[in-house]
């Protein structure tokens, strides 16, 4: 740790005339998973669409690895090393699993080292290998969600950037997806996370950031957090 791998500097995203980011600023360092915790509507999956790509900022600079990115398009920002693992376990429905994976692969050109991190995957998720040949939407909740990490792994990610991997899925599942997230930090990929499951995402936490109306209200680590009276009586049920 210690080296910033994310810097967002007073980031202003809108939709329409509505701001739904206002002069938000964060930083993720090099090894940390970081959560973003705050009520529906807090400006939280903005702020990861917009590291992304997926949403121009209509201010304020985003900075990955000592480089502006707030301009770039998604594809160059994966191609720098950047994953996004959108809510909702968007597969492509009617590919098989093997080819979703494939597609996490697309701008590498590393064509063994792509077929090695692929066999790793299944060696991950052995359910995913059984299924390799089906088609994405067959599987259930979820494996989609184990299929949408493993095809952000496969662009080989320095930071990961998850949207509520915990929405919709059985309890046993959540536990598991959380296990993954926390091997994943733990090989050295970096983790920006928003989850709204407060409690879960405050306990893996290096670092977390309280968003309330598209601004960061308060930061510190998952502990600093979980102790705090106002975080404790309005979002962990007191």
């Amino acid at each position: 740790m210690g080296r910033t791998v994310l810097a967002v500097e007073d980031l202003v995203c809108r939709y329409g005339k509505v701001n739904a980011v206002r002069g938000l600023s964060l930083r993720v360092e090099k090894g940390e998973l970081v959560t973003l915790i705050g009520a529906n509507g807090a400006g939280k999956t903005t702020t990861l669409k917009a590291v992304s790509g997926l949403l121009r900022p209509a201010a304020g600079r985003i900075i990955f690895e000592g480089r502006e990115i707030q301009s770039a398009s998604p594809r160059a920002i994966l191609g720098m090393g950047i994953a996004h693992c959108p809510e909702g376990r968007r597969v492509f429905p009617y590919l098989t699993v093997q080819e979703n994976l494939e597609m996490g692969a697309y701008l590498r050109r590393d064509l063994a080292g792509a077929a090695e991190d692929m066999e790793e995957i299944f060696r991950r998720f052995p359910i995913l290998a059984e299924r390799r040949r089906q088609a994405a939407g067959t599987l259930s909740g979820g494996e989609q969600q184990m299929l949408t990490i493993g095809r952000a792994l496969m662009s080989r990610p320095r930071l990961i950037l998850f949207d509520e991997p915990s929405l919709g899925l059985a309890p046993n599942l959540v536990e598991r997806t959380f296990e993954i997230i926390r091997e994943i930090r733990d090989q050295g990929v970096t983790v920006l996370m928003v989850e709204q499951n407060a409690y879960a995402a405050l306990e893996m936490a290096d670092r977390s950031y309280l968003l309330e109306s598209g601004a960061a209200t308060l930061e510190g680590t998952g502990r600093d957090l979980l102790d705090n009276p106002y975080v404790k009586q309005a979002y962990l049920g007191g």
